[in-house]
């Protein structure tokens, strides 16, 4: 789906018309969904069937280990989802009744349904599933030199009851009787093999329970991912632009949700993923914008509902962006506002695929507000690159006040100052900062990405004396309404 033609995409397709786009946008790795074979085209390549067999429906074998080598010459790695929380339930096609019974690879009785997902869950106490899982693991590090893998639905596996209607609210939920404990040694046994294989190799958990020690090294009592998703951010998202006013933010709270994690263990932040543009849900710029989209997109239309929403989307991926563990997600599309949800041909609309599918014309047309979007993603992601502000850790508050809507922090040196409100704007506003001086390096506001332009360019900021803060200095600043800024230290030679 990540061609714009309506049908089914294929693997040469997206090598020949997805992977510049990517390079392009300043992305540095690729996560391939649906690569197992799957029955059901709509099932997003979470019911597998055959294990070892990449989608026929996509192409011929050859062409993904092209797809594979191209992005490589790209210089981007590619990981691959991997499903091994749970198989296709089919006994024409898959595991299901393989040898005639039920349980030759999965638990016998209830206990091998997964009801809410209608399929079977693997029994990970047998040698020959524990077997069959690993082989797994190597044969698309071996065969098709992945780069690593996304391990899907891990909440289901590490826990008896699957994490439906868990709240998972204290520690006691991690470490009950409910742990599958063969399902934990098997993803550390993976884990391990996986780097002993390929010490460059990236694991990556996606755990919605927050089960501790996932994402630290098996010496250190872990599980051995080296990195795990950040669920909970999307999340907030989601439900501060669809339940929240904008003047009713909590700044404080957004910072603890933005930065809530065990920093012993290295996450992965996003604002959306597929999951947030699935039908049923929609994109955080067409939440914010709304019916807007289809008509008042042009570079000329002042329409205020699209400027609202094009200013937020800038602010919320900078602020995710920049307080991200030590990395971050963006789903194909979502970087320059993409205006339509998610949906796969099905009987429900008429077996369409009018929805399966990105509109890169969109943010190809120069007269449309999309290409601003794409490229503040892009001086987004070169910032922080150039910085490299995902590997430092020093990420530290310095403001927050819900009645100004205003947040700032510092990382690496650099400072970010928010302000979120939808009508005031604040001159001499005074945040406490580290001394010395800063340079302009990103505004949200700049006409370049869409904005008014009330911030100039490489503007430099002196740090003033303050003994009344912590720091012993603030920063005077500009603060125009739903505009988020990026200053850079200036190192004296």
């Amino acid at each position: 789906m990540a061609q714009e033609t309506e049908g089914v995409g294929t693997w040469r397709q997206f090598s020949d018309t997805v992977l510049p786009r990517i390079v392009k946008a300043g992305y540095n790795t690729i996560q391939l969904m649906a690569v197992q074979e799957h029955p059901y085209y709509g099932s997003f390549g979470y019911h597998v069937s055959s294990f070892f067999a990449p989608s026929s429906r996509f192409g011929p074998p050859e062409d993904l280990m092209a797809l594979i080598d191209a992005a490589h010459g790209h210089g981007l790695a590619v990981i691959m989802d991997l499903v091994h929380s749970h198989a296709v339930s089919n006994t024409v096609e898959g595991l299901g009744q393989f040898d005639g019974t039920e349980y030759q690879y999965f638990h016998a009785g209830p206990r091998g349904h997964h009801h809410a997902w209608d399929s079977r869950c693997f029994d990970y106490a047998k040698p020959a599933v524990v077997h069959f899982l690993l082989s797994n693991c190597r044969y698309w590090l071996d065969a098709f030199r992945v780069d690593g893998f996304r391990f899907d639905g891990i909440t289901s596996m590490l826990y008896t009851h699957h994490g439906l209607e868990r709240a998972f609210t204290g520690y006691d939920d991690y470490f009950n009787a409910s742990v599958d404990e063969d399902a934990l040694a098997y993803l550390a046994l993976a884990n391990e093999l996986i780097h002993r294989l390929r010490p460059d190799a990236i694991t990556i958990a996606e755990d919605i329970s927050g089960m501790p020690g996932l994402a630290l090294p098996v010496d250190a009592g872990g599980v051995g991912f080296d990195y795990r998703f950040a669920m909970g951010v999307p999340d907030y998202w989601i439900r501060l632009t669809k339940d929240t006013p904008d003047e009713q933010w909590p700044m404080g709270h957004l910072w603890h949700e933005l930065t809530n994690r065990r920093h012993e263990e290295k996450t992965i932040s996003y604002t959306e993923s597929h999951d947030q543009a699935l039908v049923g849900d929609q994109t955080l710029m067409f939440r914010m914008a709304g019916g807007a989209m289809y008509q008042h997109m042009t570079l000329d239309d002042p329409d205020i509902g699209v400027a609202r929403a094009m200013a937020l989307h800038k602010m919320i991926r900078l602020a995710t962006l920049a307080t991200a563990g030590s990395g971050y997600l963006n789903f194909m599309g979502n970087e320059f506002g993409h205006p339509e949800w998610i949906d796969f041909p099905r009987e429900g609309n008429g077996w369409s695929y009018r929805y399966a599918r990105r509109q890169w014309s969109l943010v190809d047309d120069p007269g449309l507000k999309y290409q601003l979007l794409a490229r503040f993603d892009g001086a987004m992601l070169r910032l922080i690159e150039a910085a490299d502000l995902l590997s430092t850790s020093d990420l530290m508050p310095l403001w927050e006040h819900d009645g100004d809507e205003v947040l700032a922090f510092v990382r690496g040196g650099y400072v970010f100052a928010f302000n979120f409100h939808a009508e005031r704007s604040f001159t001499d506003y005074a945040i406490p900062s580290p001394s010395g001086s800063f340079r302009l390096a990103l505004n949200t506001d700049d006409h370049r990405f869409g904005g008014h332009g009330r911030l100039l360019p490489d503007q430099v900021y002196h740090a003033l004396k303050d003994p009344n803060n912590s720091w012993g200095t603030r920063l005077s600043l500009y603060l125009p309404t739903r505009t988020g800024i990026v200053l850079a230290p200036i190192f004296s030679k």
